[in-house]
């Protein structure tokens, strides 16, 4: 009981702290979402500590992402604005200079492991504080609120369908606990999350339905993909940080998945 208390409470504090950053205004949703990318990068770095096969250069990882982070948000980097593209550039550089001066067997494998943890890691939490950006001045809020909605309701029901009504497995060799019940369950919730949003919102059931389907997706398989990677490098958890959840990357890995596709999504319909 003590530790689903714990769990519970650490829940309600990290919901409380990315609803309350996003209804408080931009300075508010930057720092709390940017705080989370920071400590969610260093994370994405130290899960390598545990094998040789790959070593990418965690001092050089952080400062290349933090500055990329400055760029995105202080230069309103603009996806279609080509000048900030090529502002960017630069600072992927920086992932190759270590390698000349290390005597790695594996240059190319930690340059990329470098580079994935930027656009693993940054670019989709970025894409939430671009979304709140967008959306229009009124309750603009309510979207990316309704985003990680739909993705918690995911989460929380895949977990519930999963263990009340679990019998076939999703991917065992990747996730042993993942059924397809709870898959479908998962789903259902998550059309259902968007269905209340599409009455809280001035946008219809024709965004928020298929919003709803493709955050669903992309949650499954941020979740699958995070762990993959975990079990490639024989890790239970990314992190301690949050009692009872484990890691940043551990409560973000939907996320990390569905944010884009929700935000391609919002892009189209807008």
């Amino acid at each position: 009981m003590n530790d689903i208390l714990l769990r519970s409470l650490t829940g309600a504090a990290f919901v409380g702290l990315i609803i309350g950053g996003l209804y408080f205004g931009e300075y508010a949703t930057v720092g709390v979402l940017s705080l989370f990318i920071v400590l969610g990068l260093s994370e994405f770095y130290r899960l390598f500590r545990s094998t040789k096969a790959v070593s990418p250069d965690e001092k050089i990882g952080m400062v290349g992402g933090i500055s990329i982070l400055f760029v995105l948000i202080y230069m309103r980097w603009d996806f279609l604005d080509m000048k900030y593209i090529v502002l960017l550039l630069p600072l992927t550089f920086l992932a190759f200079i270590p390698e000349l001066f290390r005597k790695s067997k594996t240059p190319l494998n930690n340059v990329a492991v470098t580079v994935f943890g930027w656009v693993y890691v940054i670019l989709p939490l970025y894409l939430v504080i671009a979304l709140k950006g967008i959306t229009p001045k009124e309750g603009e809020w309510l979207v990316p609120a309704g985003m990680f909605a739909i993705i918690w309701s995911n989460d929380t029901f895949a977990y519930l369908s999963g263990r009340f009504l679990g019998k076939n497995k999703l991917f065992e060799r990747i996730s042993p606990k993942k059924t397809w019940e709870g898959t479908i369950g998962g789903i259902i919730f998550a059309l259902l999350a968007g269905y209340v949003f599409a009455t809280l919102t001035d946008m219809s059931l024709i965004f928020w339905i298929p919003a709803a389907f493709l955050a669903a997706f992309g949650a499954i398989f941020g979740d699958l993909f995070e762990s993959m990677l975990k079990r490639s490098l024989g890790i239970k958890d990314s992190g301690n940080i949050l009692p009872g959840h484990g890691g940043i990357l551990d409560r973000f890995d939907a996320t990390l998945f569905a944010a884009p596709l929700f935000y391609t999504w919002y892009i189209i319909c807008i």
